[in-house]
């Protein structure tokens, strides 16, 4: 393997959990559907509002690294759901696939060895394709901390 597949490869493992903490996939697993809306004493924020943070955040980094007609959000408006809860478990569902599927896209951008990882993304010149793939494993990794934090205080959380 050379070293820029092998440099892939590690972006790809972080992306999907990293080694130093919890995958979206096993949280996702874990959380009932009635338990969504609450936000746990002291926390501003349901396990809903706080998925929802990051799959906005790692669609918009997406588009922004790769779409060619990237729309500025608002921040913070657009980034945080108006609401604590999905309408129903249709909306959850469609959310929770809309995010693996981005996260597939992201991967699959990764992996393209016909993609400079040193780069500028098409909407930047002084954010190379590498910082924002770092940027979305940190930012997930930041949010899936307090999403282990409102499992654990809901009492479903299982490691």
């Amino acid at each position: 393997m050379t070293e820029d597949n092998a440099q892939r490869a590690q972006l790809i493992k972080h992306l999907e959990g990293g080694l130093a903490f919890a995958s979206i996939d096993s949280l996702l697993d874990k959380i009932p559907f009635e338990k969504l809306d609450i936000r746990p004493e002291g926390l501003p924020y349901s396990f809903y509002e706080v998925f929802f943070h990051i799959c906005f955040a790692q669609k918009d980094i997406l588009e922004y690294t790769i779409s060619g007609d990237y729309q500025t959000r608002d921040w913070p408006d657009d980034y945080w759901p108006s609401k604590q809860a999905p309408a129903d478990q249709k909306e959850w569902e469609s959310m929770m696939a809309d995010y693996f599927e981005d996260r597939r896209l992201l991967k699959d951008f990764i992996r393209d060895p016909n993609n400079d990882l040193n780069k500028g993304v098409v909407n930047s010149k002084e954010n190379s394709l590498l910082r924002e793939f770092l940027l979305v494993i940190e930012h997930t990794a930041y949010h899936t901390g307090q999403l282990v934090i409102i499992q654990r205080l809901l009492g479903v959380y299982d490691n």
